[in-house]
C-alpha cells in the first residue's frame, strides 16, 4: 500500500515539474526570439523619435509618452479607490450576505475579458459623459479594468495582519482609523503596493480597451497639460498590434514590431521589478520596527 502511494506520489510530482519545465522553456524561447530580434533596431533614435514614411521608419517616441500619460490616469484613479474600497469592506462594513455578493461580484469582474471593458469604457467614458477619444477615457477604462485586481490583493493584504494589532489599540483608546493608519496598515502596505503594480503592469500591456477609447493609428505629438487629457494618442500595446498585424508592408515594419515588444517587455518587466523591490523595503522596515 505504501509502495503504490510513493509511486503515485512520484508519478505526480514529475507530471507537475515536466510542466513546469515546459512552461519556462515556452517562455524562455518566445523572450529570447523576440529579445534577439528586437534588439537590432533598439537605439537612441528609435526610442526618442517619431515613425516616419508611413510609419516604415523613425521610432516610437509617441507610443511611449502616450504610454505614460495613459498609465498615469489609470494609476491616479485605480490605486486610491481600489485601497480605499478594500479597506472599507475589510474594516468598516458589516460582513454579512451583501458583503460576500460585492466581493464575489469583484473577482468575478477580474476573469472578464479587457474587450468587454473597452466597449463599456466606450460606451459610459466616450459617448454617455463626452469625454471623447482621448486619454481621459482609456486611462479610465484602464482603471476599472485594474480595480478587481488592486481590491482583490489590497483586502488579501489586510486580512493577512493578526486580529490582536487591532484590538490592542483599540484598547487603548485609539480611533477605528486611527488602529488602522498605524497597525494595520504599515504592515499591509507591501502586500497591497505588490499586488497594485502587477495589476497595472498588466494594464500597460493591455491592447483592447484603448482600441476603443482613445488609441490612434498615427498621433505623432501629444499636447501639453492638461490639454493632453482629452487628446488622442499612441501607445505601445495598440503600436504592436498595428505593426503586427494590420500594416500594409507588414514584412517590412516587423524589426520595428519586434523593437517595441522589447520596449513593452522590459517596461512591464521593470514595473514587476519594482514591485518586488517595494514589498522587499517595505518588510525589510517593519521586520527592524
Amino acid at each position: 500500500m505504501k509502495l503504490k502511494r510513493n509511486i503515485s506520489q512520484f508519478v505526480g510530482f514529475t507530471i507537475l515539474r515536466l510542466a513546469a519545465v515546459f512552461v519556462i522553456l515556452v517562455l524562455v524561447f518566445i523572450i529570447y526570439d523576440i529579445a534577439s530580434k528586437g534588439a537590432k533596431v533598439i537605439s537612441w533614435e528609435f526610442i526618442t523619435q517619431k515613425p516616419t514614411k508611413g510609419m516604415t521608419a523613425g521610432g516610437i517616441w509617441p507610443a511611449i509618452v502616450g504610454t505614460f500619460w495613459v498609465s498615469l490616469v489609470t494609476i491616479i484613479f485605480a490605486v486610491p479607490t481600489g485601497m480605499f474600497t478594500a479597506i472599507y469592506l475589510n474594516e468598516y462594513a458589516t460582513q454579512g450576505k451583501i458583503i460576500r455578493i460585492i466581493r464575489l461580484a469583484i473577482r468575478n469582474l477580474s476573469g472578464v475579458p479587457s474587450i468587454v471593458y473597452g466597449l463599456f469604457g466606450f460606451a459610459l467614458f466616450v459617448l454617455m459623459m463626452n469625454l471623447g477619444l482621448s486619454v481621459l477615457s482609456a486611462g479610465l477604462t484602464l482603471g476599472l479594468l485594474t480595480l478587481p485586481w488592486t481590491i482583490t490583493a489590497s483586502e488579501e493584504a489586510l486580512k493577512t495582519v493578526p486580529m490582536s494589532y487591532r484590538e490592542g489599540a483599540l484598547a487603548l483608546g485609539a480611533t477605528k482609523w486611527q488602529t488602522i493608519r498605524t497597525n494595520v496598515l504599515p504592515y499591509a502596505i507591501p502586500g497591497m503596493l505588490t499586488g497594485t503594480i502587477l495589476g497595472l503592469a498588466r494594464a500597460a500591456g493591455e491592447t483592447a480597451p484603448i482600441l476603443f477609447t482613445g488609441a490612434a493609428f498615427f498621433w505623432p505629438a501629444l499636447p501639453s497639460f492638461p490639454k493632453v487629457l482629452v487628446s488622442q494618442f499612441m501607445a505601445l500595446p495598440y503600436h504592436l498590434f498595428i505593426m503586427s498585424t494590420q500594416h500594409h508592408e507588414i514584412a517590412k515594419v516587423r524589426p520595428i514590431a519586434y523593437g517595441t515588444a522589447l520596449v513593452l517587455i522590459v517596461l512591464v518587466l521593470a514595473m514587476n521589478i519594482l514591485a518586488v523591490v517595494i514589498r522587499y523595503r517595505f518588510r525589510k522596515k517593519y521586520k527592524r520596527a
